[in-house]
């Protein structure tokens, strides 16, 4: 069986370079995949595969059933959207939508699990079990499309056992894929604080409640949540990013806004720390006589690798590619709404190499020039494949 899925994913590559490059040109932003979602549905239906569109907006669900669908379900997950970006990228494949860009690999995704699609269409009279095919809209957006996938059922009817995913990873060459068990990436929360004092002239500051003044105490006494409150072994990250108030330089304006971001490993001191967040901020506006206001929407999860899958899935793939092929992650405090389906069912997300050698292809995704040495895309169809024929043996 792995040569006859390497030969098919060979043999497959230049349609799903073709189905990646088309998705590629035309990008959409999250929750707006609405071209993107009829192209896949075109796909799958070409291919004679079930599905149901419109879920949780533009998303869509597929389900090939094998010899004993009841048996066991395995559940592989894509995503659609585009990110807010335009690409300087000089390629054939360019987007056409200005200012929007697959900039995070979703393309790639989408592309693989289509392929995956093919081949396990071809195959479902050799395997038992269901495999539900998720093509997920929003993964780049509050509150996440993940989270309204699972709100709209996609973890029932059939009831899934377990969920994987891919993503690109520009620090690995093509040809290999990275795995790690237990936690790997962190939860990611949103901070906006809105602090209301009173303004006035600048050579006047006795007459005024500077908020200025009191952002710029509230962001030094805030690292200290991180820092001194946190368990140093656990990796926590809270970060702002913005900082808007005042229009020129002698007015104390009446209000500043500081928009920043927390990212932690353990979901207690996740809690924990919103509630440090809220009273040292309230406790610092008080002393100084200004008002906050304070939301913090709830991001998604940390990201959790289960054991024994993360292990199973590993194999497979060491079994398809060679061991040198298949690497050891390191924890990253990035994040991804793959957590919601993690924290729901026994997951594994793995990492696919998309550069050249080490040497080309090795721009960071969410980056303006970041693209793919596409004989990845080969890679990522068969070790999903391969994997998804074991697992439903």
């Amino acid at each position: 069986m792995i040569q006859q899925i390497r030969q098919r994913s060979r043999e497959l590559s230049g349609e799903i370079r073709s189905i990646r490059q088309h998705i590629h040109q035309h990008p959409e932003l999250s929750f707006e995949e609405f071209e993107t979602a009829k192209y896949v549905a075109a796909k799958l239906d070409a291919l004679g595969i079930d599905y149901q569109s419109g879920v949780a907006g533009t998303g869509i669900v597929a389900v090939i059933r094998g010899r004993q669908p009841e048996s066991r379900c395995l559940a592989i997950r894509a995503e659609l959207d585009a990110l807010p970006i335009k690409e300087l990228n000089e390629v054939s494949y360019k987007s056409i939508n200005e200012g929007i860009m697959h900039a995070c690999g979703h393309d790639v995704h989408t592309a693989c699990l289509l392929g995956v699609a093919q081949i396990m269409h071809e195959l479902r009279d050799q395997f038992s079990g269901t495999l539900k095919l998720i093509f997920q809209p929003g993964e780049e957006m509050h509150p996440g499309g993940g989270s309204l996938m699972i709100e709209a059922g996609v973890l029932e009817n059939p009831k899934i056992d377990a969920i994987l995913a891919l993503h690109v990873y520009p620090h690995l060459p093509a040809g290999v894929v990275g795995f790690r068990s237990g936690q790997y990436m962190a939860s990611t929360d949103e901070i906006h604080i809105k602090i209301t004092g009173k303004g006035g002239h600048a050579a006047l500051p006795h007459q005024t409640i500077d908020p200025i003044a009191i952002a710029a105490e509230t962001i030094v006494a805030l690292q200290q949540v991180v820092s001194r409150r946190s368990n140093p072994i656990s990796p926590s990250v809270l970060s702002f990013g913005k900082i808007a108030g005042g229009t020129v330089n002698n007015v104390i304006p009446d209000e500043v806004e500081l928009a920043g971001t927390l990212r932690t490993m353990d979901e207690q001191w996740r809690a924990e720390a919103h509630k440090l967040i809220r009273n040292v901020t309230h406790n610092i506006s008080e002393a100084f006589g200004a008002q906050a206001h304070i939301d913090i929407p709830k991001g998604y999860p940390s990201l959790y690798n289960d054991p024994v899958l993360t292990a199973q899935i590993g194999g497979f793939a060491e079994a398809f590619l060679g061991k040198d092929q298949v690497r050891e992650l390191s924890l990253r405090m990035t994040a991804d709404d793959f957590a919601f389906y993690s924290q729901s069912v026994p997951g594994c997300y793995f990492r696919l190499g998309t550069n050249t050698n080490n040497a080309a292809h090795t721009v960071s995704v969410h980056n303006a020039r970041f693209d793919i040495d596409e004989s990845a895309l080969e890679t990522g169809v068969g070790v999903m494949s391969f994997a998804a024929f074991s697992y439903l043996q």
